[in-house]
């Protein structure tokens, strides 16, 4: 964010560290109830979608709106697409490279592959869908593992005589793993995206801190999900169609790119973090070259992975952070920072872990996007140091669970788990099993966080 551009509001600390907030335009004014609900208005829409309407379209509109009442200021907006230009392209350049992938069979090839090395065991099954689910999360984004996996999942079980019945574990496994496996890199989480180009931190920084809480949370998701349906797995299962690994592959030149272009591409993202180097810079034009080479080879319909790509998942990021800038500058940034800075007095590992139960409850009840906006400005007002930075990528990728509402890749998978499969996951019972699940995930993720820093 340009320095030129100063939020409202500040911190001054005693030498106990406790804050004393000044909001310098006057607290709780008239702007910010208008604010409040241009954004309860915007989010109603996103999730009720009336008459079609898609999620980008009302966030776009919301951000007018909040331009023309004079909550977001024009300068505020210009700021606004500075901050999310190398999230946006980098998480488009990611989500194209995965479906290109999608589409050349490599997914397809892997998950039937783990159907047969499970030799008939369906907890071996779900464990190895589990693994892959995080490995498809951390090098293609949680969004791309919602989007790619579901499908794939079903159709894996479909070649084998597992009750339909019994498909709801493994589809609640990927749904789950993909928000909760998305730490480990930058380009894992629009959220990491949008975090770490706030502040300027680079692959390498980010990776070295975040590699063991990911390994962490991906250990804890495996246990509860694990506890949680043993018990409603099958005793054992056959594959009954035995042709779908050899023709997975719809093509080869494509398919064999895959495990060189992530290696060169973790590559040049780690040398382009050592000299400051957006990783949009590198990821876009990846993305256009394995596009074009696709194009090339005739077997996948390029065209349709343009149209598919989630246009409206960019709309609406860039809509919803103009209507946060605004609601942040009228004084809830600084509410947000000064709960932070209060929280940060505990000792230690509180502080970090009740900072990350706070951005958690942020993220599930208003969704991850907005509130990870929310809490870099809350803490590049307070001054609280890079690891609450951390603590709020981890409570921006894992706390969203809570909810149905908590993220955007939750949306798109129980929206192609019923597409795909007919299967409805309802809200009561996913927020049944959804907190049951994640509050320990995110509770041990949070504790490494804390641990590590004595490394």
């Amino acid at each position: 964010m340009s320095e030129s551009k100063q939020l409202h509001f500040c911190h001054d600390y005693d030498t106990t560290g406790k804050s004393q907030t000044i909001v310098e335009k006057g607290s709780l004014n008239w702007l910010l109830y208008l604010a409040g609900s241009i954004f309860a208005c915007t989010l109603i829409l996103v999730f009720t979608k009336p008459k079609g309407i898609e999620i980008g379209y009302s966030a776009i509109l919301g951000g007018i709106i909040s331009v023309l009442v004079g909550v977001t200021t024009f300068s505020d907006v210009i700021n606004v697409f500075y901050i999310v230009w190398n999230p946006t392209l980098t998480f488009i350049a990611i989500v194209i490279i995965t479906m290109v992938f999608d589409e050349s069979g490599f997914f397809t090839y892997v998950a039937s592959m783990l159907g047969r090395i499970s030799n008939g065991n369906p907890l071996k099954l779900f464990v190895f869908i589990i693994l892959f689910g995080a490995f498809v999360s951390a090098f293609f984004a949680n969004d791309g593992a919602a989007l790619v996996l579901t499908p794939i999942i079903y159709w894996v079980l479909s070649n084998t005589d597992i009750p339909r019945k019994l498909y709801l574990p493994y589809i609640m496994a990927v749904g789950f793993i993909a928000d909760t496996a998305s730490l480990p890199f930058v380009i894992s989480n629009l959220t990491n995206i949008l975090a770490t180009s706030f502040f300027d931190i680079h692959f390498l920084q980010y990776a070295e801190t975040m590699l063991i809480p990911d390994i962490v949370a991906v250990i804890t998701s495996l246990l509860v999900l694990t506890l949680m349906y043993r018990k409603s797995l099958p005793e054992k299962f056959s594959i009954v169609n035995s042709s779908g690994t050899e023709d997975a592959v719809k093509d080869r030149t494509v398919f064999r790119m895959a495990f060189p272009v992530l290696a060169i591409l973790a590559f040049v993202y780690s040398i382009g973090g050592v000299y400051s180097i957006p990783v949009a810079i590198f990821a876009f034009p990846a993305s256009i070259v394995i596009l074009y080479i696709a194009r090339r080879g005739h077997k996948i319909n390029t065209g349709r992975i343009l149209r598919d790509s989630p246009w409206q998942i960019i709309l609406f990021s860039i809509g919803m952070y103009m209507i946060v800038y605004g609601l942040a500058e009228q004084g809830l940034a600084s509410m947000v920072a000064d709960v932070l800075v209060r929280i940060s007095a505990e000792p230690g590992p509180f502080n970090i872990i009740l900072s990350g139960y706070f951005m958690s409850a942020l993220a599930a009840v208003m969704n991850n996007l907005p509130s990870i906006m929310l809490g870099n400005l809350a803490i590049k007002s307070s001054h609280l140091g890079i690891q609450y930075i951390y603590v709020n990528v981890i409570a921006n990728d894992i706390g969203p669970k809570f909810t149905t509402i908590g993220s955007l890749a939750t949306l798109i998978w129980i929206n192609t788990v019923k597409r795909k499969s007919g299967i409805t996951i309802s809200w009561k019972y996913y927020m049944g099993t959804g907190f049951i699940l994640a509050f320990p995930v995110l509770t041990a993720t949070l504790f490494t966080l804390w641990a590590i820093s004595f490394l």
